[in-house]
């Protein structure tokens, strides 16, 4: 599949018009439904965890402009969790289809991270 090919997400009974890998095309379309069905649509149930990571990575991009680096998420979950549970590992656990970065952000309603391909 191309990655300039478009798709769209059900959510709250809405047509979500997304890249062909989930991004968002619009960022002010992303609501909490829309991450729910995404992530169903990608064999993830969210827990409280992913809710954590997914609102710290909102707040992160809309107080910085930017997405947070995985480095700024293992510093802010070791000390916001613990060392196990903030570590690379468990973050890439929580989200198996690209890591934190990667899916973390598509469910959080962000763009692509620079350099993704």
């Amino acid at each position: 599949m191309k990655r300039d090919m478009q798709r769209t997400v059900m959510a709250a009974g809405r047509a979500i018009p997304t890249d062909s890998e989930g991004y968002l095309l619009n960022l002010g379309d992303w609501s909490e439904e829309f991450a729910v069905a995404l992530a169903r649509e990608e064999g993830l149930e969210l827990t409280p965890e992913h809710w954590e990571v997914i609102h710290f990575l909102r707040r992160h991009y809309h107080e910085h402009g930017v997405q947070a680096q995985v480095r700024v998420m293992i510093r802010h979950f070791t000390q916001v969790w613990d060392a196990r549970r903030g570590s690379n590992h468990h973050l890439h656990d929580l989200f198996p289809i690209g890591g934190p970065q990667k899916q973390g952000n598509r469910l959080a309603g962000l763009l692509r991270t620079k350099g993704e391909h």
